[in-house]
C-alpha cells in the first residue's frame, strides 16, 4: 500500500479499535507496511513487570479466555466445550507432565500489542510446531468450533525454569500471517509445512518479560504449568490484562517438582 494511503488507513484502524499509538516506538508515518504497524514495538518501560520475583507474568496484552485446572487430561475451551491435552500437544511424554496442572488462555484482540514475552525466567531447550487449521479464535469460533485450539496451527515453546518446565503455546488463526519466534528461524503458516519437534543445540536464555515470539495479526496464547508449580490468581473471564501483569505465583515448594520431573 502506498505510504500516502497506508498512514491514514492505520490512523482510521487505530481509532476504530482503540489502538494506543502513543505507546508505539515509531511514529505512524514511519510504518512501511500494515504488518510492520501490527507487529510494532513499544516504548521502553511502557509495560512494567510485576516486581515480585515469584510472580508469573502475563506474556501478552489481551483478555482472559479460560483458566483453571487441567482435569483428567482435559482443558476448558468455553462453557460447555473442552478439549484434550493430548490433542493440543501431540507429545505423549508430556501428557502426564501437565495433567492436574494449571492452564490459562489469553485472547489477543486487533487493538492489542502483538508481541509475546516470557512469563518466567528460564531457558528454551525445545519447541514444537504443529500445522493445522486456521479457524477464527474470536468468541464466535471459541464457542462453536469443537476442539478449536487442538485443531488450529500452533507453535509451542517449552521453557525450563529452576522450578521445572512450563509451556507457552501460540495458536494460529484466520488471517494470522505468521507466528515467528526469537530463538529459531521456524515460521508458521507455510504451504506444505510438516509437524516438527525440535531440541535446540544451545539453550536459549530468557528473562521474565523478554520477547520470545510475535503474531503477524492476532490470535491466542495458552500457558501450561505442571501440578504443584504455580497458583493462579483470582481472575475473571473476559478480564483485560497486560504484558507484565501477574497471573499467578510460583508455589514455595514448587522446586521439588524439578527433582521429580526436571
Amino acid at each position: 500500500m502506498p505510504r500516502f494511503l497506508l498512514t491514514p488507513f492505520i490512523r482510521i484502524f487505530s481509532r476504530l479499535y482503540g489502538v494506543e499509538l502513543t505507546e508505539a516506538s515509531q511514529q505512524v508515518s514511519e510504518f512501511r507496511t500494515f504488518n510492520e504497524f501490527f507487529t510494532r514495538q513499544l516504548l521502553p518501560d511502557s509495560r512494567p513487570l510485576d516486581p515480585d520475583p515469584d510472580a508469573v507474568l502475563s506474556p501478552v496484552d489481551g483478555f482472559i479466555g479460560e483458566y483453571g485446572r487441567i482435569n483428567d487430561g482435559r482443558l476448558i475451551q468455553a462453557k460447555g466445550l473442552d478439549y484434550r491435552l493430548a490433542d493440543l500437544l501431540l507429545d505423549s511424554k508430556r501428557d502426564n507432565l501437565y495433567d492436574l496442572g494449571e492452564f490459562i488462555t489469553i485472547y489477543l484482540a486487533p487493538q492489542n500489542y502483538h508481541r509475546i514475552h516470557s512469563m518466567v525466567d528460564g531457558e528454551v531447550r525445545e519447541f514444537s510446531y504443529i500445522p493445522g487449521d486456521l479457524w477464527t479464535v474470536s468468541p464466535l469460533g471459541v464457542h462453536h468450533v469443537p476442539n478449536l485450539f487442538a485443531r488450529n496451527e500452533r507453535l509451542t515453546t517449552y521453557i525450563q525454569t529452576n522450578k521445572g518446565e512450563c509451556a507457552l503455546i501460540k495458536v494460529g488463526a484466520t488471517v494470522v500471517g505468521r507466528i515467528r519466534v526469537s530463538y529459531d528461524d521456524q515460521i508458521s503458516n507455510r504451504l506444505g509445512a510438516l509437524a516438527k519437534q525440535h531440541v535446540l543445540k544451545t539453550p536459549y536464555r530468557l528473562e521474565r518479560g523478554e520477547e520470545v515470539a510475535m503474531f503477524e495479526l492476532g490470535s491466542t496464547v495458552i500457558c501450561l504449568f505442571p501440578p504443584g508449580q504455580v497458583e493462579l490468581n483470582e481472575l475473571e473471564l473476559g478480564q483485560k490484562i497486560r504484558l507484565g501483569n501477574s497471573i499467578g505465583r510460583f508455589k514455595p515448594n514448587s522446586s521439588e517438582w524439578e527433582v521429580c520431573f526436571g
